[in-house]
């Protein structure tokens, strides 16, 4: 099996491109060559897969994805993407990446199926930003697609974009609806959901972190390590069974900012809570409150997908995975 990975340099690609290599595979599948690329190009994983290429690709560059899918990898993870803030300051760049690299992509693929037949598995990170207020108490798996930010409107359009080029028989594709991952390891990023994960992470390496919504504020999260088993699943499992419906929302922790708070406390301590300054920001108060609150997920679940179900599950993955198990504080 070969395995292309767009997007490899950020957290989720990484940990995915560490993971598949450190298994040997993809599911009971043994992945014989890895290809990862970005805007930058990616590190090489240590494991047990020996053919692993690296790339400095903008996938947004016209003809770029073309020498990608000549490759023909079997699983194409496309996870590049400029994150929601950034979309929403620089409309532009939003629309070039966001949109026009994943058509470009499909269109790729489209060319190499009506040349060779070529049909490959498609993995599409979408995200939860899709959705828009008004919201009900849970949002079901049927709610209508209805964004608030540029951010969510691109992935929308890929959404459908998906949805369309799997039923023509082009490739056969998967979105994922991603909740916010909480705790990003590494330094704050332009995403408007970042201080979701930067009010946890820098407190809990000894840093000052400032909180630009009140603690009242809820959303739906799930930890790096939920979001990279996603990928996975939605790599191997049998997309016969999910129908016409390709983009599925994922199961997550529906949490307030005080529900965060309160688990660093029980975790961590309360000296870590401390190191949080409270400094409103009105962007980011207006954008998070576009933002699903609660998703009901309960599609994703029976297909398999599975996610924390508390902040304090969350607060501990990121230990054992980041700090060596424990705190700086």
């Amino acid at each position: 099996m070969k395995i292309l990975i767009i997007g490899a340099a950020g957290m989720i690609g990484r940990k995915l491109a560490e993971r598949i290599s450190a298994d040997g595979g993809l599911g009971e599948t043994a992945v014989d060559e890895m290809v990862l690329v970005d805007v930058i190009a990616p590190q090489v994983p240590a494991g047990r897969i020996s053919n692993v290429s690296t790339q400095a690709i903008d996938i947004s560059a016209p003809g770029a994805a073309k020498p990608l899918v000549a490759g023909r990898p079997d699983v194409i993870f496309h996870l590049a993407a400029i994150v929601s803030g950034e979309a929403e300051a620089d409309f532009e760049k939003g629309y070039s990446i966001n949109l026009d690299g994943t058509r470009d992509l499909f269109e790729a693929i489209r060319a190499e199926h009506a040349a060779s037949g070529y049909t490959p598995r498609v993995v599409f990170a979408s995200s939860i930003a899709v959705f828009g207020a008004p919201f009900p108490a849970q949002i079901p798996d049927d709610f209508a697609l209805t964004p608030l930010t540029s951010y969510g409107t691109q992935k929308a359009i890929g959404e459908l974009l998906l949805a369309d080029y799997t039923r023509r028989g082009f490739f056969d594709g998967i979105g994922l609806r991603l909740p916010t991952i909480c705790i990003r390891p590494g330094k704050p990023n332009k995403a408007a959901s970042g201080f979701f994960s930067n009010i946890l992470r820098e407190p809990i390496a000894g840093e000052e972190a400032v909180l630009p919504v009140s603690e009242d504020v809820r959303h739906y999260f799930a930890s790096p390590r939920a979001a990279i088993g996603f990928f996975l699943h939605a790599g191997t499992m049998d997309l016969s069974v999910i129908g016409p419906r390709r983009n599925i929302s994922l199961p997550g922790l529906s949490a307030t900012v005080g529900d965060e708070i309160a688990a660093l406390g029980r975790i961590v301590g309360e000296k870590a809570v401390k190191l949080i300054r409270r400094e409103p920001d009105p962007t980011i108060i207006r954008i998070v409150g576009g933002w699903a609150t609660d998703i009901e997920g309960r599609r994703a679940r029976d297909l398999g997908f599975v996610a924390e179900t508390s902040f304090d599950e969350i607060i501990k993955a990121h230990l054992e995975d980041e700090m060596g198990g424990r705190a700086k504080v």
